[in-house]
């Protein structure tokens, strides 16, 4: 059985070099998220959408913007 690891640098092989400094930075996120003890407090959001008046016209072209394909 082919271990883990060896999977990983036979799928990195297929990887053109101008995107292997994408996967560089995403390797180093997941390590950094996966040998973390602690989760990372998140900020509040509260207040974020205080004064904003949001009805069903913008929920409704925010939709049709999304979904485009539903709305034809």
């Amino acid at each position: 059985m082919i271990e883990y690891k060896e999977k990983i640098l036979k799928d990195i092989e297929k990887i053109p070099e101008s995107k292997l400094h994408t996967i560089y930075m995403i390797v180093h996120i997941l390590i950094n998220e996966l040998t973390t003890d602690k989760p990372k407090k998140r900020a509040s959001l509260k207040g974020i959408w205080k004064g904003t008046k949001i009805d069903y016209s913008l929920i409704n072209e925010a939709k049709k913007s999304m979904f485009y394909y539903e709305y034809k």
